[in-house]
């Protein structure tokens, strides 16, 4: 059964092709006058001597990838002369120029009220064997849609001009005698193949396409002047008919028996790639002109809106190398070396077999009408997507082949970049746009509630609550989000909106009105939001805690505008996610890693300490006081910081003189403490309760054996290798290859009595510098 919307792509299909994805003409030289600084006149056609004079003043050309500009003879071999270097005149050049334009306009499709202009952007000098690997062409100009290439005419053979798009190819070969020029959009790639005799001698220019008229409105009655009523009808009316019942009808996922509810967008991939700069109504290319034109024009009779958006496009394929059988998944191979880099395989290497998985992200979109454009961030569904070209047909910008590896098989990533035309019903308008840029919906939610026109942005906001908990909106947008929340005056959106964002977006100037919104919904409400707050931290935990830094003066301010709820319930979600951090590095993983967890800890403690109310403080202090010794890893550090940055006045405010007395205290019992015996070689150690760590936990707590040999199978050793390293023991483990099963080979080392001297040298230096805190 055809679903809407694949009838709706194969409608916009079938709509009368606008144009070419490249063109060519030819042109006498008569009349034409090309000068070159340091060579003079140039007379066509060319010939030898004359083209060594260009060579002379020439220098290699360069070539794009990416931002950078490089030089690299295996990519491109050529020779440019910069285009403030060479001039074109002659009585004939205006007019011949000026008529191909407007040929070339036609041949591409692009709208009659456009005007081509030619900017003039190289010479370019080809000998024997020189060429230009397949690329595209940057987009220099907001106004750039293509390039213009004419061939001055000389002998040669080779150094034709390959252009492709969308699986056609078009080779041009330049005319010996006349100008061959050939125009083609920038998004096509194209090659210049190795010249085998003679030169090929080029001019480029970047097509610059301008508008007569200040602006084109792709209405129903303005698309009806391109073509006449009887074709335009019904398209017209089947597009508006699939757009109606798409939005209408259950979304039916690709992988998925369930129904869900219908979709809330159409989009709609373009053939051509375009910048951010280029994507306008006015400047769309080839097919996607008319196309685009015709399902705008049925937006607006089916009641929708149409936006213009750049997409991002990955696809999974199962595949294989050409040649070889897709089922023979047996004969791999550990040693095979199937990488796509190493092989030197290209894309076109590999057959296709089945499409596994496609994810279509848009990062990009215009207004409604065309103007301006937003970044945004959306991913959108199979069921929403529909296309008249496939992108199997288009060439990705960059693709990856990931072999047989035991649990799947063959894969060959794709990724491309497509233009779109986004649909969605104009009563789903807000939510539309709201879904895919939190800022832009904020921003007009206040706007709203500024006007006075509260019932509506109560409404908009509304629509919102089906996604909003999934987006990720900046930590700026907090205020906007507070004022939004309290004009709304309704408690339960209020709170969704608020929902999304993490705790380290609060700041001290957020204090007035985070204390309005808890005036105006309550204790609990309040309550709700800081509980979502830091149940987002805990999905998508911080990786530093710098923004503890204004938890004290935030809770200042909040004291100032008389926010008590508040004050009390973000130290407790604070010290909450401290104290699981506490809980897990005290007692869990190599001292490396463990020392480095605490320390970062330390920061969050040391400001959590300044803004906690008193009873909050002595529940800290109380459970620090519980931890085990390496709890001072993260105490110290606290306190040494705290020593620069604070007065004794503060010390004994915040509890930092009772955190120092309670460090002293575990310090002077380390130092004071009878050292270890020489003859004592048991080291505590707690393993998982299993039989295997019951008899290591023995070998481990006995004082005088050193050596445990252990019989024991592989996937036994394994799991006392992996416990011995993963609490970092002083024991030596080898295994012995002989016999069956191999012999674990245990042996304790003399790290056990130099760790714990380092650990009493490092306490007595600790107890030091608080006896000369004390002291200062």
């Amino acid at each position: 059964m055809v679903t809407p919307r694949e009838r709706l792509a194969g409608l916009l299909n079938g709509a009368k092709a606008a144009g070419a994805f490249s063109a060519r003409l030819e042109a006498p030289v008569a009349g034409l006058d090309l000068e070159v600084a340091g060579v003079g006149p140039v007379r066509l056609p060319l010939r030898a001597p004359q083209v060594k004079r260009l060579i002379s003043v020439a220098r290699p050309a360069l070539f794009g990838r990416g931002e950078e500009t490089l030089s690299d003879t295996g990519v491109r071999d050529t020779w440019q002369i910069s285009p403030d270097r060479f001039s074109l005149a002659g009585p004939a050049w205006p007019s011949l120029l000026s008529g191909a334009l407007e040929d070339f306009r036609d041949a591409l499709g692009l709208p009659a009220a456009t005007r081509l202009r030619a900017e003039p952007h190289a010479m370019l000098v080809y000998g024997k064997g020189q060429f230009f690997l397949p690329h595209q062409d940057s987009e220099k100009d907001d106004a750039m849609v293509g390039t213009l290439v004419l061939s001055l005419p000389s002998a040669h053979t080779g150094g034709e001009l390959v252009v492709e798009h969308a699986g056609h190819k078009c080779a041009y070969r330049a005319s010996k005698t006349d100008l061959t020029l050939v125009a083609f959009y920038a998004d096509c790639r194209h090659e210049v193949t190795p010249v085998r005799s003679g030169y090929r001698v080029t001019l480029t220019f970047n097509l610059l396409a301008e508008q007569e008229s200040s602006k084109q409105e792709f209405s129903k009655q303005e698309f009806s002047k391109q073509e006449t009523s009887e074709q335009v009808s019904g398209p017209l009316a089947e597009l508006a008919h699939s757009l109606d019942r798409h939005f209408g009808s259950p979304a039916e996922p690709r992988y998925s028996s369930h129904e869900l509810d219908p979709p809330t967008r159409l989009v709609y991939l373009l053939d051509h790639e375009y910048t951010q700069r280029s994507l306008n109504w006015e400047r769309l290319k080839g097919a996607d002109a008319g196309r685009a034109a015709l399902l705008r024009a049925a937006a607006g009779q089916a009641g929708c809106e149409s936006v213009l958006a750049l997409a991002e496009v990955k696809e999974t394929w199962d595949a294989c190398p050409e040649g070889e059988d897709p089922w023979d998944d047996y004969g791999y191979d550990e040693d095979d070396e199937d990488d796509e880099e190493e092989s030197g395989a290209t894309d076109t290497d590999y057959v296709l077999q089945e499409l596994i998985d496609d994810e279509i992200t848009l990062g990009w979109w215009t207004g409604p009408d065309g103007a301006g454009g937003e970044q945004i961030s959306l991913q959108v569904h199979d069921y929403e997507v529909c296309a008249s070209t496939a992108s199997t047909d288009l060439t990705p910008y960059d693709s990856q082949y990931e072999g047989y590896m035991g649990n799947y098989g063959n894969t060959l990533e794709r990724w491309y970049r497509r233009a779109a035309v986004v649909v969605w019903p104009r009563e789903r308008a807000f939510a539309a746009r709201g879904e895919a840029g939190s800022r832009w919906a904020l921003e007009e939610l206040r706007a709203g509630i500024t006007r006075g026109d509260v019932d509506r942005a109560r409404d908009h906001a509304r629509s919102l609550a089906p996604f909003w908990r999934h987006t990720s909106p900046q930590p700026d947008l907090l205020e906007c989000a507070l004022r939004v929340a309290v004009g709304l005056d309704a408690a339960e959106t209020a709170a969704m909106l608020l929902e999304p964002f993490q705790v380290d977006a609060l700041a001290p100037e957020l204090a007035g009105p985070l204390a309005e919104a808890a005036a105006r919904y309550g204790t609990g409400w309040m309550r709700r939001v800081v509980d979502d707050w830091f149940a987002s931290e805990r999905h998508h935990p911080p990786q530093r805690y710098q923004w503890t830094e204004r938890l004290p003066p935030l809770c200042t301010a909040l004291r100032a505008h008389g926010e008590a709820t508040a004050v009390r319930l973000l130290p407790a979600g604070v010290w909450a996610t401290v104290d699981r951090g506490l809980r897990l590095w005290t007692t869990t993983g190599p001292a490396e890693i463990r020392r480095a967890q605490l320390e970062q800890l330390a920061l969050p403690l040391r400001h959590l300490l300044a803004a906690a109310d008193e009873e909050l403080r002595d529940t800290i202090l109380a459970s620090l006081r519980e931890r085990g010794d390496t709890v001072l890893e993260c105490l110290m550090p606290v306190l040494r910081r705290a020593a620069e940055e604070s007065t004794p006045a503060e010390w004994g405010r915040v509890g930092l003189d009772a955190l120092a007395r309670d460090c002293a205290d575990r310090l002077r019992t380390m130092c004071e403490g009878p050292p270890r015996a020489t003859d004592d070689w048991s080291v505590a150690w707690a393993g998982c309760g299993c039989g295997l760590c019951d008899v290591l936990g023995e070998f481990l707590g006995s004082r005088s054996r050193k050596v445990l040999e252990w019989p024991l199978a592989k996937e036994g050793r394994r799991h006392v290798h992996s416990g011995i390293d993963s609490a970092e023991l002083p024991v030596l483990h080898r295994t012995r290859g002989q016999g069956r099963p191999y012999t674990l080979v245990l042996t304790k080392t003399q790290e056990l009595f130099t760790r714990e001297q380092t650990v009493r040298r490092q306490a007595a230096a600790d107890l030091a510098w608080l006896r000369s805190l004390r002291n200062g």
